[in-house]
This record gives C-alpha cells, sequence and structure tokens, in this order.
C-alpha cells in the first residue's frame, strides 16, 4: 500500500499545473512607468533600493561609451536639502502638486561630469527612462523633473558636478490613465474625479506614412 501511495502522490505531482506568474514584460513596466506627483509618505524608500536603480547605469549604452553620468542618491534622511528646490505639476499649478503629505522622500540627482550636449542629453534620457523601469519592476515609481534649482541643489548636497535631473521615486500614491486621442488634440495632462488623465497620441498617427 505505501508503494501505491507514493506512486500516486508522485503522479500527482507530474500532474500539477504550474501556477501563472505575472512577466515583468517591457509593455508592463511601461505601462506601470508613469510620472507619479504623490507618494505614500509611511512608504520610506531603502538606500539598497536606491543603488539597484542607479546599477541599471551600467547596463546601459553610452554615446561613444563616454559614461559621463554621476548619481547623487538621496534618502529620506537628506530629502529637505532637494524638496524646497523642486517643482512639480508644470502644467496644473493651482493644484501646488504635490499634496501636502504626499511628497517624495528619496530622490537620484543626475549629474554630468563634462557640459551638456546632445550626446549628454541622449545618455541621460536613456539612463533616466532605464532607473524608472527598475524602480517600477521592484515596485516603486517615479518620475523626472527637469524644473528645479540646479544651483541649490548643488550647494544644499555639495556636489562636484553640475545637476541635470533630478529622478524622484517612492511608492505612488495616485491613479494615471493614458487617453489616446488624435493629433493635433490638447496634449496637457489634467485631473478629474481625483484620476491624472494623460493624452498620448494614437500609434496610427505617429507612424510616418
Amino acid at each position: 500500500m505505501a508503494d501505491n501511495y507514493l506512486e500516486k502522490r508522485m503522479e500527482d505531482y507530474h500532474n500539477q499545473q504550474p501556477a501563472k506568474r505575472r512577466v515583468a514584460t517591457i509593455r508592463r513596466l511601461l505601462l506601470h512607468n508613469r510620472s507619479y506627483r504623490g507618494y505614500d509618505s509611511k512608504f520610506v524608500v531603502r538606500p539598497d533600493q536606491l543603488h539597484r536603480i542607479i546599477e541599471v547605469a551600467i547596463l546601459c549604452p553610452s554615446a561613444r561609451n563616454q559614461q559621463v553620468l554621476r548619481f547623487r542618491p538621496v534618502t529620506q534622511e537628506e530629502a529637505e536639502k532637494v524638496l524646497p528646490h523642486i517643482r512639480l505639476g508644470g502644467a496644473l499649478p493651482e493644484l501646488n502638486l504635490p499634496f501636502v503629505g504626499t511628497e517624495p522622500n528619496a530622490f537620484v540627482v543626475i549629474c554630468s561630469t563634462v557640459e551638456e550636449s546632445h550626446y549628454v542629453s541622449v545618455d541621460l534620457g536613456i539612463v533616466a527612462q532605464s532607473m524608472l523601469l527598475q524602480a517600477t519592476e521592484i515596485g516603486l515609481g517615479g518620475i523626472c523633473i527637469g524644473a528645479f534649482d540646479r544651483k541649490a541643489i548643488k550647494e544644499s548636497l555639495q556636489l562636484p558636478y553640475d545637476p541635470i535631473l533630478v529622478l524622484a521615486i517612492g511608492r505612488p500614491a495616485e491613479h494615471i490613465e493614458l487617453v489616446k486621442v488624435d493629433e493635433g488634440a490638447p496634449l496637457s495632462y489634467y485631473r478629474e474625479g481625483g484620476v491624472h488623465y494623460v493624452p498620448k497620441i494614437k500609434t496610427e498617427d505617429l507612424i510616418i506614412k
């Protein structure tokens, strides 16, 4: 009987269907990688999470392989050195985003060791997007911030190089939806009923025929 029991158990084991796992496809990551302007203040981004996000930079292509970008992680302890010098939600000035209590508490300040140029901008775009995708993969979110006081942040963090972009990182606390629109339609993001809507031109209108 014991032999039959074990044989049946093994047969049951082999007949089991493996549990389906949600694969982090590039499309799914891109869909969830939105520009978040509100975050869960109770969630504290850890230094190792910022390190993991920065680490993807060495996997990214670099124009002429010059690798001129440098990165300054900013955790909750230093967040006040950055927060007063950034501006979010430029298209919705009446909302004064982020709302009180939803400010990001972690950042990655991206600097360049050389003067800004077309090649530096190309590297910056690739690396910033890759970092935000990595943040998305580990359950976080973020936003690229270009509206910030460069001089103030350089001085407050005692940076040896000029900052050219700031990434806010955290656990998102807002709902964002994409809206397909025709070419020529207004493209400014807007909010209705607590939902942040982002117009995106339809694929067929993006293709040059």
